[in-house]
């Protein structure tokens, strides 16, 4: 299958993914309100676990899916993400309680992996030359879904009700799975491998693990501050349409992502990746200095741009050098590593970011944050052998 023509139909089926996943998360707590959950603490907890379940079983089975791709094929794994999560995300919308909707999430997890086996697809089938632009065209089909998706869920909640915007979420997904079903084709003949051939594949992946580590600390990075920043945004502004600055205080970072992911993924064609990284992760924690330091929502805006212009530069280069540092024949499995890193990132940096603001204060957060980047790009740089010429995986 053409490179070309299979990024526009993954980006098509990405964007339908994302879509739908963001679809619900607006009107979620009063969902949960719906269901008979009427104290506001009891609101708040049931809210966060179910929030998290989902990252908590993806976080498991991620590198599993890898594995299972890199013998039967990348697309039987997405099409079994998207046919699942779209028969579970249509059984939100009957639920009676809300354990049942925890459940429900756990299990959607289970059956998550769209965009890692989307981009480990193509990887597997883009030249060297043009992963970084592939790769970084390909997050912003996720990027507009998770931008679009609460703009049209806060919407269809109002018109529709909460249940009907779960049915119409599984629709999305469905035709998701429908797209790849019907316009992916990939050639991939099973691997049958000795189990002492794959104990020593193993040691394959010890190259990889800085960037696992990246790919934690990236999403670290960028979630530690999503639990504060609307509070944070409070002690700043006081005027009206607080809620409108709150809400373009969130999407700015997936707006300059927008922009980044692509840019920044062809300056990693021409420059390598590792040092696009280092580029990335140390403007990317420059970036919490105009927003620990905003004396008003301007300036708050500003360095929120700036985070997610460089942080949308990271994830393209960190997933060319999965592809670059890994033999075809695990790159399915080192995918999966990398998406549970990135999972890990989704849990670990909300916990951390409310347990700073509770115990220090909110300038901590960005304080804390800022660091951990800064060693993060100091590791990179000091890793040779995340230079893309020596890679192991190459191929045409």
């Amino acid at each position: 299958m053409d490179w070309r023509r299979s990024l526009w139909v993954l980006w098509s089926a990405n964007f339908c993914i994302t879509c739908g996943m963001n679809l619900f998360l607006p009107f979620l707590p009063l969902y949960i309100e719906h269901l008979g959950v009427t104290d506001m603490a009891e609101l708040t907890r049931w809210t966060g676990w179910i929030v998290a379940a989902q990252f908590i079983t993806s976080f498991l089975t991620q590198p599993l899916w890898g594995a299972i791709a890199d013998r039967y094929g990348r697309k039987m794994m997405l099409l079994r993400a998207g046919f699942g999560m779209a028969v579970v995300t249509t059984l939100m919308g009957v639920v009676t309680a809300p354990w049942q909707l925890l459940g429900l999430r756990l299990l959607n997890g289970f059956f998550s992996g769209f965009i890692s086996m989307a981009v480990s697809l193509q990887a597997s089938i883009t030249p060297n030359e043009h992963s970084g632009r592939a790769l970084g065209m390909l997050q912003t089909g996720g990027i507009a879904g998770s931008l679009i998706g609460p703009l049209i869920g806060g919407l269809l909640a109002g018109t529709i009700g909460y249940s009907h915007v779960f049915f119409f979420t599984g629709a999305l997904q469905l035709c998701a799975g429908l797209v790849v079903l019907l316009l992916v084709r990939e050639e991939h003949a099973p691997i049958r491998r000795k189990k002492e051939k794959e104990r020593r594949e193993w040691r394959l992946f010890v190259p990889l693990l800085p960037v696992f580590a990246s790919s934690l600390v990236t999403q670290l990075g960028m979630m530690s501050v999503e639990p504060i920043v609307t509070l944070y945004a409070k002690t700043l502004y006081e005027g009206p349409h607080l809620e409108f600055f709150s809400g373009l205080i969130v999407a700015v970072t997936g707006i300059a992502n927008l922009f980044g992911a692509p840019t920044l993924g062809r300056i990693g064609d021409r420059i390598g990746q590792r040092r696009t990284l280092v580029l990335a992760l140390t403007m990317a924690a420059l970036s919490f200095i105009p927003q620990m330091l905003a004396g008003g929502i301007g300036m708050l805006l500003v360095g929120r741009f700036l985070l997610g212009l460089f942080v949308g530069g990271m994830i393209p280069s960190l997933n060319v050098l999965v592809k670059k540092l890994t033999p075809p024949q695990i790159q399915g499995t080192a995918y999966g590593f990398n998406t549970s890193s990135l999972f890990l990132g989704n849990l670990l940096g909300p916990l951390l970011g409310s347990h700073l603001a509770a115990e220090y204060g909110f300038v901590s957060v960005f304080v804390v944050t800022m660091g951990i980047l800064l060693l993060n790009a100091v590791a990179v740089a000091a890793n040779r052998r995340l230079d893309p010429g020596r890679s192991v995986g190459t191929q045409g």
